[in-house]
């Protein structure tokens, strides 16, 4: 009976997905400070979220995927009041309002609609720019957003292959491009190499832009863009060559750098490119070599933890949100969560730290705003793209209820290593404790193949720590800083002074572009420790047993968070894929469950879109002892 009572309590933290390594059942969740509730809505109304714009006067105006145009009055009380300002729009993803216009961005143009005898319903709908369609379902286009110069930034989708349905394509012009649209209704190519860049932003004066891994995409990311750059999916190079481009990069060039493996079987058919473990790759940094044009992202998302589906990204206002005014909150609409993004710049390139901030919305998150209140509306859809929450829509707000958490506040890079300030003082004890800290780091594969496993993985040593005179923050050296690497930066032993908390997000994914320059820590030589060696006493079949035996709760637990499965899987309930326990149903060999870890099937699990990565870095010991643990859950 205790023993149930145990995998009860176990079962229930992985379903809420909280890789920490222990229990801990004392610290405080981000749900203790950060609230979602529901924003009521008419009876019927499938709100489908595709923009969210603030109103001088803190109504909230919503376009959705389904073309209509609301305006919220009272939208952060207990009853707001929908009216329809606007309809018949093709999938309206953005919406911005200025001097009693709303601007929406539809498929094919940028419309302006403007409610001239004041009775809250559009009279007028006009065309400020439109660009070309082919009609592929897949052609979606986001913004708007206003740039410096005053122009409206627009970013559009790229549409998807015939008979090579998994390849993206620019079927007409500036598909798979970043666009300026000036007020006089002038196109202007601003960059190219997007897939599906579902969020646009100005960020202080700089244009970003969030994408979806993908083809040719190892994972989500964030990326700085000026005019002329180009971030990865070669199909929008194909107007390149257009009087008006400002790439200078062609698709045969580019195809000359990375393989587009166009392989086609005995019958003529074109094959899927699949992951291969050993393949001779190449990454997005290497191929920058022959092509400089490639512009590397600010942030790498991890996938399957933060980077499936990343979407907007939205300053958070000064005197907003305690500690975290002017950083970054960019959604994830496979997640259903929004993560915290700290910037800097390095050598003249933006870089910087990637943080968990709140999971556990309805949908999937696609926009975000702030009312006046400081509380934040967010826009969620699912349909056809799959998402964590498995509602088709949503429309909740997050409130803070303004007590501090403990958190990283900040995570900056460092000549030989990272300077991690806290938004608490931390215990110094746990602190000046190496063993508080741990380091990994690894990168993707550039290729044509959806998404990417991370490679090149390195393990990296914790060298030394110092920690401020008040407690605020800690400087750690690590052996061997990887440029261009994603570094996960896990710090399990860091406590809070006063409280002895853990933190609530334990890990930062800091993306490295540049190492700084600056002088490095002193580190205290350490002793060479003796190690006595003694025999190996233990019978060969107690190893057999081991070997064979399924992990205890505390291992499965640790294996599950260490190898980010329970991101996209819950033990019994549909996740972004299936529950551990629907995989049991399916009665597969240990061996099988290792095979389809490293070489994901998705056509075996056609309910779900969001195809798995190959995860050929998991440790084959740590992954046959997953296998084991799935198949005890059929019993």
């Amino acid at each position: 009976m205790k023993k149930m009572t145990i995998k009860k309590l176990f079962l229930g933290v992985l379903c809420y997905g909280l890789a920490y390594t222990s229990f801990a059942q004392e610290s405080p969740k981000e749900e203790d400070y950060f609230k979602i509730t529901r924003v009521p809505t008419p009876e019927g109304l499938l709100l489908e979220v595709g923009g969210l714009t603030m109103l001088p006067n803190g109504n909230l105006g919503i376009s959705t995927r389904r073309g209509d145009v609301f305006v919220v009055e009272n939208p952060t009380s207990t009853r707001p009041y929908f009216k329809k300002f606007a309809s018949g729009l093709h999938e309206a993803l953005g919406l911005h309002y200025e001097d009693g216009a709303f601007y929406a961005v539809q498929r094919g143009e940028l419309t302006k609609m403007v409610d001239f005898n004041g009775d809250g319903v559009a009279d007028l709908y006009e065309t400020v720019a439109s660009w070309p369609l082919s009609a592929h379902y897949h052609e979606y286009s986001f913004g708007p957003k206003i740039a410096k110069d005053g122009s409206f930034v627009v970013t559009t989708n790229l549409a998807f292959g015939n008979q090579e349905w998994w390849r993206g394509e620019s079927r007409v012009p500036f598909r798979g491009w970043t666009l300026k649209v000036h007020r006089d209704g002038t196109l202007e190519p601003y960059a190219s190499g997007m897939r599906s860049p579902a969020g646009v932003g100005v960020i202080n004066g700089d244009i970003f832009y969030t994408e979806n891994q993908g083809d040719y995409q190892g994972s989500g990311g964030l990326w700085h863009l000026e005019k002329g750059d180009f971030s990865g999916h070669p199909a929008g190079l194909r107007w390149s060559g257009l009087p008006n481009s400002p790439i200078n990069i062609t698709s045969e060039q580019f195809d000359q750098v990375v393989d587009p493996q166009n392989v086609k079987d005995e019958n003529g058919r074109f094959i899927k490119p699949e992951n291969v473990v050993d393949d001779n790759y190449v990454t997005l940094y290497e191929a920058k070599k022959s092509l400089p044009a490639i512009k590397l992202p600010a942030i790498w998302f991890p996938y399957g933890v933060q980077g499936i589906s990343t979407s907007e990204p939205i300053v958070i206002p000064d005197g907003f949100l305690g500690p975290f005014a002017g950083q970054i909150l960019v959604g994830d609409q496979g997640q259903s969560k929004i993560m915290r993004v700290v910037l800097e710049k390095v050598k003249g390139e933006y870089q910087g730290a990637s943080i968990d901030f709140r999971n556990g919305f309805q949908s999937g998150v696609l926009r975000m705003v702030f009312a006046d209140d400081q509380s934040m509306f967010v826009g969620e859809t699912n349909r056809g793209w799959g998402s964590a929450g498995d509602a088709n829509e949503g429309l909740q707000r997050l409130v803070w209820n303004r007590e501090l958490p403990f958190e990283m506040r900040t995570v900056k890079a460092k000549v030989d290593g990272f300077e991690i300030e806290f938004t608490k003082p931390v215990n110094k004890e746990s602190a000046e404790d190496l063993s508080s800290y741990m380091v990994d780091s690894y990168t993707y594969k550039y290729h044509p193949v959806y998404g990417s496993p991370p490679v090149r993985n390195m393990e990296h040593e914790i060298l030394g720590v110092e920690v401020s005179e008040d407690g605020m923050k800690v400087r750690i050296a690590v052996k061997d800083l990887k440029q261009y690497h994603v570094h996960k930066i896990s710090l399990p032993g860091i406590r809070e002074a006063s409280q002895s908390h853990e933190l609530i997000h334990p890990d930062a994914y800091y993306t490295l572009n540049n190492i700084p320059d600056g002088t490095k820590m002193y580190i205290n030589p350490k002793p060479v420790p003796v190690v006595e060696e003694k025999p190996n006493t233990k019978p060969n079949a107690e190893k057999v047993i081991a070997s064979n035996a399924i992990p205890s709760e505390a291992e499965i637990k640790t294996l599950l968070a260490k190898n980010t499965c329970i991101a996209c899987h819950a033990p019994n309930k549909k996740v972004v894929g299936p529950g551990f326990n629907e995989i049991a149903k399916r009665k597969y060999s240990p061996e099988k469950i290792v095979e389809l870890i490293y070489n994901p099937k998705p056509e075996n699990w056609p309910e779900y879109a969001t195809p798995m990565a190959p995860m050929p870095q998991i440790k084959r010991e740590d992954a046959l002892k997953i296998a084991r643990w799935i198949n005890s859950l059929d019993n």
